[in-house]
C-alpha cells in the first residue's frame, strides 16, 4: 500500500512545522471538539437539538465540528452544560522522550 507510512511521515512534518506548544493547543482543541461531538451523539442530539438547549446556532456548531473555527470559551461551555460535561483544569503530564 503507498500511503502506509503516512501517519509516520505526517508526524514527523508537524514537528518541524509546528512548536511542541502549538502542537499540544491543536490536540487539545480536537479532543475537547471531539467530546462534545461524542456527547452530543450519545445523547441522541442532532446539532439543531443541541442549538435548542444551548443557545449556540447549529451553523456555530457545524463550524465547530467541521474544524473550519476556533470556538471561544464561552461557547465550548455553552455547549457542555446541557450534555452533562464541564472543563477541568488538570496538571499537564510530562511528555515521553522519543526514541
Amino acid at each position: 500500500m503507498k500511503n502506509e507510512h503516512l501517519g509516520d511521515s505526517w508526524s514527523d512534518l508537524r514537528k518541524e512545522l509546528f512548536t511542541p506548544e502549538e502542537i499540544a493547543a491543536c490536540d487539545l482543541k480536537v479532543a475537547v471538539i471531539n467530546e462534545i461531538i461524542k456527547a452530543r451523539e450519545e445523547n441522541g442530539l442532532s446539532q439543531r437539538q443541541l442549538e435548542k438547549i444551548s443557545g449556540v446556532k447549529q451553523p456555530v456548531i457545524a463550524r465547530m465540528e467541521k474544524g473550519t473555527s476556533t470556538p471561544q470559551l464561552e461557547t465550548i461551555l455553552r455547549l457542555l452544560a446541557p450534555l452533562g460535561k464541564t472543563l477541568k483544569v488538570v496538571p499537564i503530564e510530562p511528555a515521553t522522550a522519543s526514541v
